[in-house]
């Protein structure tokens, strides 16, 4: 039965909360079927401050999509909205890692069991495996490759970046040291500004093998982030190109194993341009966020 209800304000009653990650990509969890939780920027960037809140890269919303007027379109072919937020409160498109927790949390919550599903985002619906073994792979669709790059500049070095969009835009720099991309703290710049007008996620990218590469990335909203699996698509997509691996081209599906400071993904794309992103998923922590701490930070 769908839910009409007002949402709420979040200082009228505890929100029960989780925390998860994926590869250290870590997410508050907001259970919250009917969509009846108003969850402003201001809140979500207060429950996503690693000192004065619970702490994460993002949150994850977790929403029936009959309930959302963002899903209700997609709610015959998936029954779980996945309203993403950033660190800093501002909506995004779509989150590899965060749509693995997000599955990962439906399975404890006994919502679904192992085997396939289907995930609303605001990128699209996004098939989901639960594998009995534990890993989880997520298929994120087809990757645009947008003409117009951009060069990104850190600490007097440049480099051209591949325009790769997996739902949401990434700048994708193939680099000689990983240590070139600098602290990270805030945005690298890029020009020209024109190419990314909302911003971008930026991958700086070295080669540690055959099909093998390690990354950094700068995640818009919410600064260097442990991993990102939209981003480690958009590498896999950006060396495959780069590599004379196009499988369109080669007709054969072409893996990659992503390394990033969290941990390992692993990035298949097909002929077709399907691409299978498969890593692990965790659930760590659940509780209730104190209502009083929640007035002031709304």
């Amino acid at each position: 039965m769908t839910s009409h209800a007002t949402p709420t304000t979040p200082s009228l009653s505890p929100i029960a909360f989780l925390k998860g990650h994926g590869t250290e990509n870590d997410f508050v969890i907001v259970p919250d079927p009917g969509n009846e939780i108003e969850l402003p920027a201001s809140v979500v960037a207060a429950l996503c401050d690693r000192r004065a809140g619970i702490g994460g890269d993002g949150l994850l919303h977790v929403v029936r999509s009959a309930a959302h007027p963002e899903a209700r379109s997609l709610a015959g072919g998936a029954e779980w909205f996945m309203d993403y937020r950033n660190a800093d409160g501002s909506i995004a498109e779509m989150c590899g890692n965060g749509v693995r927790v997000f599955a990962r949390y439906l399975q404890r919550a006994g919502l679904v069991g192992a085997g396939d599903l289907a995930v609303a985002t605001r990128g699209g619906v996004k098939r989901v495996h639960i594998d009995k073994d534990g890993d989880i792979t997520v298929a994120m669709g087809r990757a645009r490759l947008p003409e117009d790059g951009v060069t990104v500049t850190v600490g007097g070095r440049s480099w051209p970046a591949r325009n790769v969009n997996m739902g949401n835009p990434h700048a994708v720099a193939f680099v000689e040291d990983l240590g070139h991309a600098g602290g990270l703290f805030s945005a690298p710049p890029f020009t020209p500004a024109s190419v990314y007008p909302d911003g971008v996620n930026i991958e700086f990218v070295v080669d540690r093998g055959p099909r093998h590469v390690a990354v950094r990335v700068h995640e818009r909203g919410s600064g260097e982030t442990r991993s990102c699996g939209t981003g480690a698509c958009a590498v896999a997509v950006a060396a495959a190109r780069r590599d004379g691996a196009d499988p369109a081209v080669t007709g054969a599906p072409v893996t990659y194993t992503v390394d990033l400071p969290g941990g390992r993904l692993v990035i298949t794309e097909h002929p077709d341009g399907e691409i299978e992103m498969t890593g692990p998923a965790v659930i760590v922590a659940e509780g209730h966020i104190d209502p009083a701490w929640l007035e002031v930070s709304a």
